[in-house]
C-alpha cells in the first residue's frame, strides 16, 4: 500500500506531535521504598542500581557509637524525582546528591531523598549521607531466636547481618538483588583491628586511632557486609592453590578447640574450587569472634564470620557459600533453599571427600531419622516462608533434594552441573525455576516431577 505525499506529511506531523505529548506528561517518579520481595517489602529501593558503596565509619566501643558517612554510586533506572534508602535506627545529620545538599524525610526504616533537580534514567549518581548513633542488633525468630547485626563483644563489635540487619549500620538498598562493590574505612581505638571484606588495602595508626581499609571488589550482597572489630590475632598466608587468605581469631578461643581454622579454611577453599568452580573472589578466610550470644556463623564474603568456631563441618559449610549464596545470590529470600541446602550438602561431600561416609548415607541417617508425622515435612522448602526461612528442612531437604538429583541423574551430570550453575549465575542472582531448567539441560532429563515431591510438597517423600 502507498500513501500520498499529503497523507505522508500529516502522518509525520501527527507523530511528532503525539511523540510531545507523551514526553510532557511524562513526569520523573519517586522511587519504590521496596523491591516487593514478599519476606521484606520494602527492603530493597526501586529506581536505581546500587554499583559501589564507600563506607567510611568510626567505632568507639566505650560508648557504643557509630558515626558513619556512605556514599552510594548508583544507576536510576527511571526518571526519578525522589529515592528510598533502608536505614534503622540511625540519626542522619545531611544528604547530599551529587555534591549539592538535599532535602530527606524519615519514615520508619526508609530514608526519602529528593535532590534539588530530578536525575534522569540511565544516570550514574552520587547520594552520601551522613548519621550517626548506637546501633542495635535485631531479634525475633527468624535467625534461630538469635539476635543478630551489629552486636556489641567484649572488646568491639561483631556484625553478621542476614537476612535484614545491614541497614541497622549504613544506608543501603539492603536486598541481595541489588548488588555492589565495596570500600569500606573502619576507624577505631588504637590496638583493636577492623575486619571487613575483599583485600586490605592499607591499615596505620594516628593519634589514638588504628585505621583499616578493606576493598571487595567483586559485587555483594549487602547483608553480607562486615566490619568486625576486636583484639584478633592474624594468619596471613596463600592456601596450597595460591588463593590468598586472612585469618583473624581472638585470642580469648584461640586454643577453646581443636580446630585449625586456617588449615580447614586453606584446604576447604583448594577443594570446593574443583568441585564448584574456580574460587570466586580475591581471597578466602575467616573472622573468629568470641561471641557466644550469637550462637551463629555467617558465610560473610570472603571471611566468614564465626561467634565461635565448634566444628570443621560449619567452616566446610559457611566456605561452600562462598560460591551458593555470595557469588550466586538469591533473588528473592524464597528461593533461600539455594544457599543453606547446597551448603549444607557441600557438608555431605566433604565427608565422603574425607572417607567419613557417602552423601548417600547422610541422606538415608536424615531421612530415616525424621517420622513422617514430624514437623519437618511441613516446611515447603521452596516457600518456606519469612519466619521460618532458616527452618532445619531448609537446610536438610534442601540437601536431601540435591541427593535424590544425583542419584537420579547420576554422578557424571551432577558433578558437571553445580560448576554450570556457578559459572552461569557468577556475581550476579537466581532462582530456583532457573536451577531446574539448567539441571534439566545439563542431564536431557524431565526432572519437574522430582523438584516438585522435594521441594513444593510438604510431606514424607516416599523413596
Amino acid at each position: 500500500m502507498a500513501l500520498s505525499r499529503s497523507a505522508r506529511l500529516g502522518a509525520v506531523v501527527t507523530a511528532a506531535l503525539s511523540f510531545l505529548t507523551v514526553a510532557a506528561s511524562r513526569a520523573p517518579i519517586h522511587g519504590a521504598p521496596g523491591i516487593g520481595d514478599p519476606y521484606f517489602p520494602e527492603l530493597g529501593n526501586g529506581g536505581f542500581d546500587a554499583r559501589h558503596y564507600a563506607l567510611d565509619i568510626a567505632y568507639d566501643p566505650a560508648t557504643g557509637r557509630l558515626d558513619g558517612r556512605t556514599t552510594l554510586t548508583a544507576r536510576a533506572t527511571d526518571d526519578l524525582a525522589s529515592f528510598d534508602l533502608d536505614l534503622q535506627q540511625l540519626t542522619v545529620t545531611s544528604v547530599e546528591v551529587d555534591g549539592r545538599r538535599a532535602r530527606f524525610t524519615r519514615d520508619g526504616d526508609e530514608l526519602r531523598v529528593t535532590p534539588r533537580q530530578a536525575l534522569r534514567k540511565h544516570r550514574d549518581f552520587e547520594v552520601t549521607v551522613t548519621y550517626g548513633g548506637v546501633p542495635q542488633p535485631l531479634s525475633g525468630p527468624i535467625v534461630f531466636g538469635s539476635k543478630y547485626g551489629w552486636m556489641k563483644t567484649a572488646d568491639g563489635v561483631f556484625v553478621a547481618c542476614e537476612p535484614n540487619a545491614a541497614s541497622t549500620w549504613f544506608p543501603s538498598s539492603d536486598h541481595p538483588s541489588d548488588k555492589a562493590t565495596y570500600d569500606i574505612r573502619i576507624q577505631a581505638p588504637k590496638g583493636l583491628t577492623g575486619v571487613s571484606n575483599g583485600k586490605l588495602v592499607s591499615t596505620y595508626d594516628r593519634g589514638g586511632s588504628t585505621y583499616t581499609h578493606w576493598r571487595e571488589s567483586r559485587p555483594m550482597a549487602t547483608y553480607l557486609a562486615t566490619a568486625t572489630i576486636g583484639k584478633f590475632d592474624v594468619r596471613t598466608g596463600k592456601t596450597p592453590s595460591g588463593i590468598p587468605i586472612y585469618v583473624a581469631v581472638d585470642p580469648v578461643l584461640k586454643n577453646s578447640n581443636s580446630v585449625d581454622v586456617y588449615a580447614v579454611t586453606a584446604a576447604a577453599t583448594d577443594y570446593w574450587s574443583k568441585v564448584f568452580g574456580p574460587y570466586p573472589f580475591e581471597e578466602t578466610g575467616a573472622i573468629v569472634d568470641d561471641m557466644p550470644e550469637a550462637g551463629f556463623s555467617l558465610e560473610v564474603q570472603s571471611k566468614p564470620a564465626y561467634s565461635a568456631v565448634r566444628s570443621e563441618t560449619t567452616i566446610v559449610h559457611e566456605l561452600a557459600h562462598q560460591w551458593f549464596g555470595d557469588s550466586v545470590s538469591v533473588a528473592h529470600w524464597k528461593d533461600i533453599w539455594l544457599n543453606e541446602g547446597f551448603a549444607t550438602y557441600a557438608q555431605w561431600l566433604w565427608a565422603e571427600h574425607q572417607g567419613a561416609r557417602t552423601a548417600h548415607d547422610a541422606f538415608r541417617a536424615a531421612y530415616d531419622s525424621l517420622p513422617a508425622d514430624s514437623s519437618f515435612w511441613q516446611i515447603k522448602v521452596a516457600d518456606p516462608q519469612r519466619d521460618t526461612m532458616f527452618a532445619s528442612a531448609v537446610y536438610n531437604r534442601g540437601a536431601m533434594t540435591l541427593q535424590a538429583l544425583r542419584e537420579r541423574i547420576g554422578d557424571k551430570a551432577f558433578f558437571k552441573l553445580l560448576p554450570a550453575w556457578t559459572k552461569a549465575h557468577r556475581y550476579g542472582n537466581a532462582n530456583t525455576s532457573e536451577f531446574v531448567r539448567l539441571a534439566e539441560r545439563v542431564s536431557g532429563q524431565r526432572l519437574d516431577g522430582l523438584f516438585d515431591t522435594w521441594l513444593y510438597t510438604t510431606g514424607k517423600p516416599a523413596l
